[in-house]
Parts: C-alpha cells; sequence; structure tokens
C-alpha cells in the first residue's frame, strides 16, 4: 500500500528580497517562570515545553500568520482549545511578533516551519545566512515565551529543495546543527527544536526513505514531527505512521508529535479523526497539528462536515493541557 504525504508546496512560501542587516549578539535571555496554563491559559507559556502525551492539539489555517482571527474561529466551531499554531516561512522572512504575541495571549504556541527554499545549505552551515538567521534568533529570544521551530521539514522526500535527490543528507545535517549553535550562542532557548520526517513510503514508484541519515543528533534536537495524510478510506493510523514511528524511536526517544496531518472528505474524514486521535493514544504521542485548509494540489482537508466537526470534538474533549 502506498502511503506518502501530500505536503510538499502545501501554502504559499513568500520571500523578501534582501538580507536582513545583522544584530549584535546579546546576553542570555532572562529567565521565564514556569506556569501552568490550567491555571489561567492567557498566563506566559514555559520555555521548556512539556512532554504529556495526547497534550497538544495544533492547526494550520489559512491567514496564519498574517492574522489569528482562523485559530479563533476553528476554536469555537470544534469546541476545543489550540495549543499549537503552525506556519510556513519563508527565508528572509522576519519572526511575526504580532501573530507570536495574539498566540501566548491565548495560551498557544507558535510553529515555525522555517523554510530554504532555493538556499544554498552549504552557504547556510558556513555562515552566509547568519545575518538573517541572527535577526530571527533574537527576535524569538526577545519574544520570551516558547517557539517551535522547524527547518527544512520532510527531508526525506524529493518535492523539496533542500529534501532526497537534491541536497545531501550531510550537507541538512551540517545546517541544522549550525542553525541550532547560532540560536544558543545568541541565547535563544526559548526554542524547541522540531525535526519533522515524512511518513516512510517504501514500494518501488515515489520511494520515501528512512529518515536515518538526516539526523542531526540528539544534542540537536528536542522533539521529532512526522508528516502523513489519509488519502484513502482503506488507510489507518497504524500502517500510515507506523513504520516511521518505529524508525525514529530506533534513532531517539525524543517526544513524537504527528506535526502534519488530514483527511479528505472522500477518505472518510469523521472516522479518519476518529483514527487519529485513537492513534496518538496507542502510541503514546504528544499530539498532532491538522492541516485545515486545501493544499497546492486542491486537496481539502478543512473540518467542515457535521460528522467530522462532531468527531474531533469528542476526540479533542479527552486532551489536557501541557504539564497538567
Amino acid at each position: 500500500m502506498r502511503h506518502r504525504s501530500t505536503s510538499a508546496h502545501r501554502a504559499p512560501r513568500r520571500r523578501l528580497g534582501a538580507v536582513i542587516a545583522l544584530i549584535a549578539a546579546a546576553g542570555i535571555a532572562g529567565g521565564v517562570v514556569l506556569y501552568n496554563r490550567s491555571t489561567d491559559p492567557s498566563g506566559p507559556l514555559p520555555v521548556h515545553l512539556p512532554t504529556s502525551p495526547e497534550s497538544y492539539l495544533g492547526i494550520f489555517a489559512k491567514g496564519f500568520p498574517y492574522s489569528y482571527e482562523p485559530m479563533a474561529t476553528f476554536a469555537k466551531q470544534t469546541a476545543s482549545h489550540p495549543d499549537i499554531a503552525m506556519y510556513y516561512s519563508g527565508w528572509y522572512v522576519p519572526f511575526p511578533a504580532k501573530f507570536a504575541n495574539a498566540a501566548a495571549q491565548n495560551g498557544v504556541v507558535p510553529f515555525v516551519q522555517m523554510d530554504p527554499t532555493d538556499i544554498s545549505l552549504v552557504g547556510i552551515s558556513h555562515g552566509a545566512n547568519d545575518p538573517y538567521l541572527s535577526s530571527y534568533a533574537e527576535a524569538v529570544r526577545a519574544y520570551h515565551h516558547p517557539v517551535i521551530i522547524s527547518f527544512g521539514h520532510e527531508m526525506n522526500g524529493n518535492w523539496f529543495t533542500w529534501g532526497y535527490q537534491h541536497t545531501s543528507p550531510a550537507v541538512f545535517v551540517a545546517a541544522w546543527r549550525h542553525i541550532v549553535k547560532l540560536f544558543r550562542v545568541l541565547g535563544a532557548n526559548n526554542v524547541t527544536w522540531l525535526w519533522t520526517v515524512n511518513i516512510i513510503n517504501n514500494t518501488q514508484k515515489g520511494k520515501i526513505p528512512s529518515p536515518d541519515a538526516w539526523w542531526p543528533g540528539k544534542a540537536y534536537v528536542n522533539w521529532v514531527g512526522i508528516d502523513g495524510y489519509y488519502l484513502k478510506p482503506s488507510w489507518q493510523f497504524a500502517p500510515l505512521f507506523g513504520p516511521t514511528i518505529g524508525d525514529v524511536q530506533e534513532l531517539t526517544s525524543d517526544p513524537i508529535l504527528i506535526a502534519e496531518t488530514g483527511a479528505v472528505p472522500s477518505a472518510g474524514q469523521s472516522a479518519k479523526i476518529e483514527n487519529l486521535f485513537e492513534g496518538v493514544q496507542k502510541y503514546g504521542l504528544l499530539g498532532f497539528v491538522w492541516f485545515d485548509a486545501e493544499d497546492y494540489s486542491h486537496k481539502v482537508f478543512t473540518i467542515s462536515s457535521p460528522g467530522a466537526v462532531a468527531a474531533f470534538r469528542k476526540g479533542a474533549s479527552t486532551y489536557t493541557r501541557p504539564g497538567t
């Protein structure tokens, strides 16, 4: 059975034309008090995010990060309290402080998919992009609240310039490590580094290999993300995600988040939402991020039918706030 994600170019990648000026390195950020969001969800979030299983519900919605309103709309529709707002960020695009602050005020963590489209990863590893990355790290550090960052997601797929058959795993690893080191030197210690891979596809056609070769090492990763989608009625969580989960768990004991997922209506969206919640529970994962939009190939994953809304409400009602 062929299982592959359709997430390539799922959202527009915007790039600015000029390199942002270098900001001088600043001291390490002041400590941030750990906070129990169950007491006051609008209060400050802990810098080191809790890793309780079945804690995180996230979404990507059209309009992020230019507006926070889609999050409020989704939360109301599904009677849920998402903890993660994911969006895609083109290279040279600055950290969206306004969006991030709106997220923090609602007890939500911004999740950045930092995409180096058509950017030399060799150059990144050698410091060619340090002015931009330093500026970004300074902005994240000044934000003070937690941020999840994933660089070059789905690198074991061949649809991105930084991925399989386009950029070598060794070059990707060197770039990843350089970025993490730079952020840490500049005191951006409020980042949870999410190494995000695509589900493995071992069929001859359209093969998506094991992500092992792209592993940066435990010292450079906090969580692991796995992307995969339900595209057919016969697809189930265990055969869709299970092989990749097993492969990742041989590499690391880091917590796993389904970082991008969804189900098309023709796959039986209501049943697949129920299956998703069940799978996350069975495997003891952190949670998942739902892609609530239409992708580049016009596949629609938006939750809209009464049955799908009811299934999401039911599943979300069992989740606890992280750290509670």
